[in-house]
């Protein structure tokens, strides 16, 4: 086995922040309580006991597990507000609106309309252009967000009441929750084992066993989010 090279320089103070804002984004379950990995739990290159030439592997496989779990951690902050009742803009963060001439693969809501919240338990979306309100209709519907049912009130006008969360659709989306949270660990053992084929290391090497433990550290990660919003019920 080769030897392991001093690594300080390679893990400089400026990629060091680069990495730590990554990890530490804001969230509604930001900071050590809630799980999210802390400076303190950084490990410098100096510490990490793989060759040179595998830690630029290392470092890019975990932004990308990094990724993964502040997506996950943003899509649960979103259903523990549907499980406390609070009604946001957000709910309808999953609408795509599909408009011809605008991709395939259809647009943000926000990009076509504005979201307001009425009376603080009533959605009004207002489109900027008549011709979109069946485009953003159509879109409400395909989304199949649990309790959203589109009321058209004009032209350019839909409203969309949220009713309070009821004990089934708590029990639905904690359900939506544990799902979530195998995808995002299957991600994460993608990334784990892309990396380990493209570095081409050995079946017993150093680096085989921290990028293992790279891969447990963030599937722990993974398993604290949904058991925080099991609490907030």
């Amino acid at each position: 086995m080769r030897d392991a090279q001093p690594l300080e320089k390679q893990y400089s103070s400026k990629s060091q922040s680069k990495a730590t804002k990554a990890q530490l984004k804001s969230s509604k379950f930001g900071g050590q309580k809630h799980g999210t990995v802390t400076t303190d739990q950084l490990l410098p290159g100096s510490q990490l006991r793989i060759s040179e030439t595998a830690l630029g592997e290392y470092r890019k496989c975990e932004e990308k597990m990094v990724a993964a779990v502040e997506w996950y951690r943003k899509e649960v902050a979103k259903m523990e507000n549907r499980v406390s009742g609070r009604v946001t803009p957000e709910i309808l963060a999953p609408v795509l609106v599909k408009i011809p001439g605008r991709g395939a693969n259809g647009v943000r809501i926000e990009e076509v309309a504005t979201i307001g919240v009425k009376d603080g338990s009533v959605l009004v979306v207002t489109v900027f252009e008549d011709s979109s309100l069946h485009h953003v209709e159509t879109a409400l519907y395909e989304a199949k967000i649990a309790g959203v049912v589109p009321q058209r009130v004009d032209a350019r006008t839909i409203r969309i009441p949220i009713p309070k969360p009821t004990v089934e659709t708590r029990n639905s989306l904690q359900t939506v929750a544990q799902r979530e949270a195998e995808d995002t660990r299957v991600q994460l053992r993608k990334h784990h084992q892309a990396s380990v084929k493209k570095g081409k290391f050995g079946k017993h090497s150093v680096e085989l066993e921290e990028f293992q433990k790279l891969t447990d550290r963030y599937i722990a990660e993974v398993d604290k989010i949904p058991a925080m919003m099991k609490k907030q019920k």
